[in-house]
């Protein structure tokens, strides 16, 4: 684990009172770093700062202070992976797993996996993702088949299948049917969620109808949004929470249901294939240029 470097040199006991103080009271204030926040060194924090939870700067530049920690259990869910330790975000998105669970498991929906949320204090990840870095997005898998609880230890390698063909030209109807559409409704129609990420082959079978998308209010559909990938899992993304000041928002999301030309783009040269190993593990991780206020995120306690 990096060491964590104090701000200032009151003695221990006086230290302990006034850093998380400080902290928020600093990233309120925007305080400003003598150099930019870099990549090298988030993935080696394991625990949270103290103090209140604020995400800070946007999805791709960013950090979080105060975040929670997703229990690896709950009521219609599973956290997988759990050695990466990328279970961590805002309240909020802890919330909302846990009322997805919910919900999936009123409906009588089988138990679906965690991915990676966020590292404790966010910022950028060594691998996989270029997101995910202010604690208000996870990653939901799309495997619905009833699966027994597994001890942590045994969700490091699980079988996760494509929702897709094997030409990715559509989704494979064994695998992608009612179940996985009603678990995309419930998230879409969270009011926390900002937008969700699926491959635009499953986003054409959604406009398509398939296992009845296209039925009742189709309202939804409008926050279900195409990106190459995301055939084996969804990636949910929350807005900004009224808590947190200087986090960032995508721009609006358009307006329609997204089943127009904006969808056919992805298919000027065939089916979206899969994304590159290169681009999913680089050899090195991208360094973002973060807002200032993430230095004290990163050296905080």
């Amino acid at each position: 684990m990096m060491p964590v470097t104090p701000f200032a040199p009151p003695p221990l006991q006086r230290r302990r009172r006034l850093l998380p103080a400080l902290l928020v009271l600093a990233i309120a204030a925007g305080v400003a770093a003598a150099a930019p926040v870099h990549a090298a060194s988030w993935d080696d924090v394991l625990r949270p700062t103290a103090g209140p939870a604020q995400s800070i700067g946007g999805p791709a530049a960013g950090c979080i202070a105060g975040a929670a920690r997703l229990p690896p259990d709950g009521i219609g869910y599973q956290a997988v992976r759990l050695s990466r330790h990328r279970n961590f975000g805002h309240p909020a998105t802890v919330a909302f797993v846990e009322r997805l669970g919910r919900r999936a498991a009123s409906a009588g929906l089988a138990p679906f996996y965690v991915g990676d949320m966020g590292q404790p204090r966010g910022g950028p990840l060594p691998f996989g993702h270029g997101s995910h870095q202010t604690g208000l997005d996870v990653d939901i898998w799309f495997n619905l088949d009833p699966k027994p609880h597994l001890a942590p230890d045994a969700r490091e390698s699980l079988d996760l299948p494509s929702m897709l063909l094997a030409d990715y030209s559509g989704v494979d109807p064994k695998r992608f049917d009612r179940r996985q559409v009603e678990l995309l409704r419930f998230a879409a129609t969270d009011p926390k969620v900002d937008r969700l990420f699926v491959n635009p082959s499953i986003k054409k079978a959604l406009c398509a109808g398939v296992g009845g998308a296209g039925e009742g209010d189709l309202s939804w559909l409008r926050k279900v949004r195409p990106w190459r990938g995301h055939d084996e899992h969804f990636h949910v993304r929350l807005s900004c929470p009224i808590d947190s000041p200087n986090c960032q928002p995508q721009a609006p999301v358009p307006p329609g249901d997204g089943c127009d030309a904006s969808l056919d783009w992805w298919f000027r040269d065939g089916p979206p294939g899969p994304i590159p190993v290169s681009t999913v593990r680089p050899s090195a991780p991208p360094r973002p240029h973060l807002p200032a206020q993430c230095r004290m995120v990163l050296n905080g306690r």
